[in-house]
C-alpha cells in the first residue's frame, strides 16, 4: 500500500485463536503484527469473546456456540469495518458468511485447513466428498480465497472453486536461526546420536505413525501434544515425547535437531517447515501439498514416497553441511512482509462494486443513523 492511501480498520473472524498452538493462530498473528505496522487498524471476533464447547477429540479447540453480550453481527455493525477477513470454516467462520451474504457485504476468505480429509481421515462414509460440498457454500461468495500454495489451489479448482489468491507464508529469523543449543544432550541423547524431530499435534490426521514405524538411526523426538500422545508414549517406547514447547524452548529443540520430519499428508502448508529449515534443519516428507511447495530445492530436503529413504536423504544433507543453504533459503523466500502484502492487496471494502452490486455503497450508513438516535 502507498503511504499516501487511506488506513483500512480490518476486522478478521477465526475460529482459531490463542492459547491454540498451530498454523492458522501462528498466521494471523503475525499477519496482525504485520498490518498495524503498516498503519491499519486490526480488531479480531474469536472464540474467547463467546460461550465455547470443546471440540471432540480435540479438547484444546473451543468452538464458539452462544455470544456472551453481542452477537457476531452486532459486533460487526459496532465495529464497521472497512475490510473483512474470515479465516476459517468454523461456527464463527460461518455465522460471518452468512452475515455478510444478507448484507451483500465483500468479504475474503481463507483455505487455511484439509477439513475434507481430516473429516475422511477419522473414517467418516462419502466424508470428503460432503466435505468439500461445504467448504464450495462457505466459499461461494469470497471476493478472493486466500489458499498457502499454487498446489492446493490446484487441487480446490478441480473440486469446483474459484477466485482463488496463493498466499505464501513467513518464519520469525529472529527466533529461528541454526545454532548450538545442549537441549537433546540434556535428555540424555548421546553426541554425534541424530535426532529426527516432529512438531505438530499428535493425532491420527498427521501421519505421525507413519514416522513413529520407521527404523531409523538415532532417536525419534516429538514436540507437541494431542489426542493420541498417552497412546504413541505407550506404543513406541523408544520414541521421546516431550509435550508442548514455545518461545525460545521450542527455537532450541529446531536448533539441535538433524532432520525434520514432516509426515502430514492433510496440511495445506506446514508452517513447521519454515522453522526447521530457518533453524538449520532440512526436511523429510511426502511429495504432497505443502511440501512440495516449499522443499523446492534439493539442498534443504528430501520427499520421497518412501518417508524412510526420504529421513536418510536428509540426514546426508545434514552431514554435509546443509545448515546455511537451509537458512538462507527460508530468508530469501519466505517473510512475513510479503505474506502481509499479498492479503492486503486482496482484501477488498466492504461497500465496493461487486458481483451483485455494480456502484460504491457505505455499507453500514444505517447502523451510524441508528446509533445516532
Amino acid at each position: 500500500m502507498n503511504s499516501n492511501e487511506k488506513k483500512k480498520h480490518i476486522v478478521i473472524v477465526t475460529d482459531a485463536w490463542t492459547p491454540q498452538v498451530n498454523g492458522v493462530v501462528n498466521t494471523l498473528e503475525h499477519i496482525t503484527e504485520q498490518l498495524r505496522a503498516r498503519g491499519h487498524t486490526v480488531s479480531h471476533i474469536t472464540p474467547d469473546q463467546f460461550h465455547t464447547l470443546p471440540l471432540p477429540y480435540y479438547p484444546e479447540i473451543k468452538l464458539a456456540i452462544w455470544h456472551k453480550g453481542r452477537t457476531l453481527s452486532g459486533m460487526l455493525e459496532d465495529l464497521q469495518p472497512d475490510q473483512i477477513y474470515i479465516a476459517t470454516e468454523g461456527p464463527l467462520g460461518h455465522a460471518a458468511v452468512e452475515y455478510c451474504n444478507r448484507r451483500h457485504l465483500n468479504f475474503t476468505t481463507g483455505y487455511h485447513t484439509k477439513f475434507p480429509e481430516y473429516v475422511a481421515a477419522f473414517g467418516v462414509p462419502a466424508g470428503e466428498s460432503l466435505g468439500y460440498s461445504v467448504m464450495r457454500r462457505f466459499h461461494k461468495y469470497a471476493q478472493h480465497v486466500m489458499v498457502p500454495t499454487a498446489s492446493i489451489a490446484k487441487e480446490l479448482e478441480a473440486h469446483g472453486f474459484d477466485n482463488l489468491v496463493t498466499w505464501t507464508r513467513g518464519v520469525n529469523t529472529k527466533r529461528f536461526y541454526p545454532g548450538e543449543t545442549e537441549v537433546y544432550r540434556d535428555l540424555g541423547i548421546a553426541e554425534g546420536e541424530p535426532v529426527f524431530l516432529n512438531v505438530g499435534r499428535v493425532s491420527v490426521e498427521k501421519g505421525l505413525e507413519d514416522f513413529l514405524k520407521l527404523d531409523l538411526p538415532g532417536k525419534k523426538v516429538i514436540v507437541g501434544k494431542g489426542p493420541m500422545l498417552e497412546e504413541f508414549r505407550k506404543k513406541y517406547p523408544d520414541a521421546m515425547f516431550v509435550g508442548e514447547k514455545r518461545g525460545e524452548e521450542l527455537a532450541a529443540y529446531y536448533r539441535g535437531a538433524d532432520v525434520f520430519v514432516f509426515p502430514s499428508k492433510t496440511d495445506t502448508f506446514g508452517n513447521v517447515q519454515l522453522e526447521a529449515l530457518a533453524s538449520g534443519v532440512p526436511v523429510a516428507a511426502y511429495p504432497v501439498a505443502g511440501p512440495v511447495d516449499v522443499i523446492t530445492s534439493p539442498e534443504v530436503g528430501a520427499l520421497d514416497n518412501d518417508l524412510k529413504s526420504a529421513c536418510l536423504k536428509a540426514l546426508e544433507l545434514k552431514k554435509a553441511g546443509c545448515g546455511k543453504a537451509c537458512h538462507d533459503f527460508v530468508t530469501q523466500n519466505y517473510t512475513w512482509d510479503k505474506a502481509a502484502s499479498i492479503l492486503e492487496e486482496n482484501l477488498v471494502d466492504v461497500g465496493a462494486p461487486n458481483r451483485m452490486r455494480r456502484y460504491d455503497r457505505d455499507m453500514w450508513e444505517h447502523t451510524s443513523r441508528r446509533a445516532r438516535g
